[in-house]
């Protein structure tokens, strides 16, 4: 049957680079990764991403920049797919194109009270669509987010109707963990329904933890928590906060999981070894997504983990062990490579924006409705 190919394109909260992949999709939205790239991001640029995750000086100025600096580095990584795969721009039916979230903070502030209705709040994600339309001469959904916003959901997470379509499995409950800056949930359930919430922190706290006392961007293969001791204490702590408890829907960022909420616990304690915080680090990630798992898919059957932190050894190695009866396997046994779901999610997202098809799951997202997500800018 009739297939177009569409570019997806992702620059997470781990903050380490834009992600791309080129991707055959079907009219049935089955999808076939042609390509992938990435284009790092440079130390300066990620300390600016990090500095706009709280206010600021000038930060409408600076913010506007950074959009820039991405469109131009997801223009980087649209010409390597195009030049590894030997297809011409005018081949490309569009881009799908995430942003960089920076704030994240739905269905706060803004409630009327005396006219009952709800607070809508915010969501923000960097990027300027049309200098990469402009750029790439090719059309770019962005924005994604907003539309579920203002029917009321969280506007995240997004991939839980992608997993759906990639790893659900007939007559069985799959669950589908997501492990970037900060960690998703998918439940694929037996019966055909979708459920899917942010459990926490991923890779965010543990990457700032090692990039301060080693100067490394992350903790590669979890080497340097395998060289600590748990503080279980430090754990506790950490476990106790309020967001780990609430029920789903609920979705979340660095404007919780920062390093001044990691500070407000280190404080509690004194003469912390660096190694010891980066295990406790580590288990604090496997915690929090194992206990989510066993409190709302216990009968799952196999959990498929993807993004940055299934390429962490240690980190898997504790899933495993707070999770010693269901399987615990990475994403690629699949087919999809765990650096690849995320991007090929909003290649996904673009194929149903430009068919003008819903996208958005209001079991996921508490939404007073499936929507069709994102704006289009023509090239």
């Amino acid at each position: 049957m009739p297939s177009s190919h569409f570019i997806g394109l992702m620059s997470g909260t781990s903050l380490d680079g834009a992600d791309g992949v080129l991707a055959r999709i079907d009219d049935t939205g089955h999808l076939s990764v042609l390509a992938h790239a990435f284009v790092p991001f440079d130390a300066t640029f990620r300390s600016e991403l990090l500095s706009l995750n709280s206010s600021g000086p000038d930060e409408l100025h600076r913010s506007a920049l950074v959009g820039n600096h991405i469109a131009r580095s997801y223009a980087e990584v649209v010409t390597a797919l195009l030049q590894r795969t030997g297809l011409e721009t005018f081949e490309i039916s569009a881009i799908g194109a995430h942003g960089q979230t920076v704030r994240h903070r739905p269905l706060e502030f803004d409630a009327d009270v005396a006219r009952h209705q709800a607070a809508v709040g915010y969501t923000l994600q960097l990027i300027n669509p049309a200098l990469l339309a402009e750029l790439t001469q090719i059309d770019v959904v962005a924005d994604f987010r907003n539309r579920d916003l203002a029917a009321g959901g969280q506007g995240a997470p997004l991939v839980p109707a992608f997993h759906q379509g990639v790893f659900s499995q007939p007559g069985r409950c799959v669950a589908v963990l997501n492990i970037g800056g900060i960690a998703n949930l998918s439940v694929l359930k037996a019966d055909g329904s979708v459920l899917g919430w942010d459990c926490g922190p991923g890779n965010a706290l543990m990457d700032f933890w090692c990039a301060r006392h080693t100067g490394q961007a992350f903790d590669r293969d979890g080497a340097w928590a395998m060289t600590g001791l748990l503080h279980s204490e430090l754990l506790r702590s950490m476990a106790s906060d309020p967001f780990l408890h609430k029920p789903p829907p609920k979705s979340t960022g660095r404007d919780l999981f920062n390093p001044a909420w990691l500070e407000q616990h280190l404080a509690l304690f004194e003469d912390l070894q660096p190694a010891d915080v980066q295990t406790t680090l580590c288990t604090f990630t496997a915690f929090a997504c194992s206990q989510d798992l066993m409190r709302y898919a216990p009968q799952a059957s196999q959990l498929v983990v993807c993004g940055g932190g299934a390429l962490n050894g240690e980190l898997m190695r504790q899933m495993k062990m707070h999770l010693p009866d269901v399987p615990v396997l990475n994403s690629e046994a699949l087919g999809l490579p765990p650096l690849q779901v995320e991007a090929a999610a909003f290649a996904w997202l673009a194929f149903k924006t430009t068919r003008r098809e819903t996208s958005s799951l209001p079991s996921v997202t508490g939404a007073r409705g499936a929507r069709v997500l994102g704006a289009i800018y023509p090239r």
